[in-house]
């Protein structure tokens, strides 16, 4: 594994923060984040927050990186911020995360799927960390917490305007409002996560589901679904049918379906492009 950072020019995602907060590690296509405070349940610090925005940018402007899977070490996912933070008053907490309006935004903005291991407690800015992702898969044990209401704070990281959309009013105000701690089967009753699998099982779960988006998938098409359906949770329908038309043409001239194409007749795996990175 190594820290989290820039993209180099062979393409390996590589950083420089001295306590190694976020590891990273490429997988056969996929990125795997890691939060690596696991002394302290990977409670967040203002180095890790932003070593975490960075690995996220890496990893999408990567060539050789089509998903992303974020994780913790040890038995957490992500406790919250760190205490520590919290004790240092108001000023220092604004200080928090210099781009606080990349939380949950920034993966949203993503053009690759992000996927989201939770092996454990997941509260407050972990909580908002995990509905940023994509897609949820919960350890058996995991523990699910808003938790803002008994800290004395307001619903952040834009997790109220997340959360409804993701499961429905009631079931999110009622999360938001008692901040209660749920189990992973319950947090797979509401929707808030797809899948929860036994302890020990849910990193490799998260990089076999990735695995399976990198072999078959386009990431062209990944990218532009992704890119679809957030900016349709503010469209209307009709908003929604023109862009669809759109796109639809963009890709039925694209190189995605001919391949796609060719490949089912040949009786083989497509060989999809990957995407340039952002600056091309």
């Amino acid at each position: 594994m190594t820290e989290a950072g820039a993209v180099t020019e062979a393409g390996t995602v590589t950083a420089e923060t001295d306590e190694k907060e976020i590891l990273t590690e490429i997988r056969d296509g996929v990125c795997v984040i890691t939060f690596n405070r696991p002394q302290a349940r990977n409670a967040v610090t203002s180095t890790m927050a932003l070593a975490y925005a960075a690995a996220l940018r890496a990893a999408d402007d990567d060539p050789q990186v089509r998903a992303i899977v974020v994780t913790g070490a040890g038995a957490g996912f992500c406790a919250g911020a760190d205490l520590a933070v919290l004790r240092d008053g108001a000023e220092a907490i604004k200080k928090f995360v210099p781009a606080r309006e990349d939380l949950p935004a920034l993966t949203m903005r993503l053009r690759k799927p992000v996927i989201a291991a939770v092996n454990g407690a997941a509260v407050g800015i972990g909580f908002a960390y995990m509905m940023g992702s994509d897609i949820r898969i919960a350890a058996e044990s995991a523990k699910i917490a808003t938790a803002f209401s008994r800290l004395g704070l307001a619903a952040e990281y834009g997790v109220s305007w997340l959360l409804p959309r993701a499961i429905g009013l009631q079931p999110a105000l009622d999360l938001l409002l008692t901040g209660r701690t749920i189990g992973a089967q319950e947090a797979a009753k509401l929707g808030l996560v797809q899948q929860v699998v036994p302890d020990g099982t849910v990193l490799e779960a998260a990089v076999a589901y990735a695995k399976d988006l990198v072999e078959n998938c386009s990431p062209f098409s990944l990218a532009m679904i992704k890119e679809q359906v957030y900016l349709d949770l503010d469209r209307s329908q009709d908003d929604a049918l023109t862009d669809t038309l759109r796109r639809m043409d963009i890709a039925f001239e694209g190189p995605g379906l001919a391949e796609a194409l060719t490949a089912r007749t040949e009786k083989r795996p497509a060989v999809f492009d990957a995407l340039p990175t952002r600056e091309a």
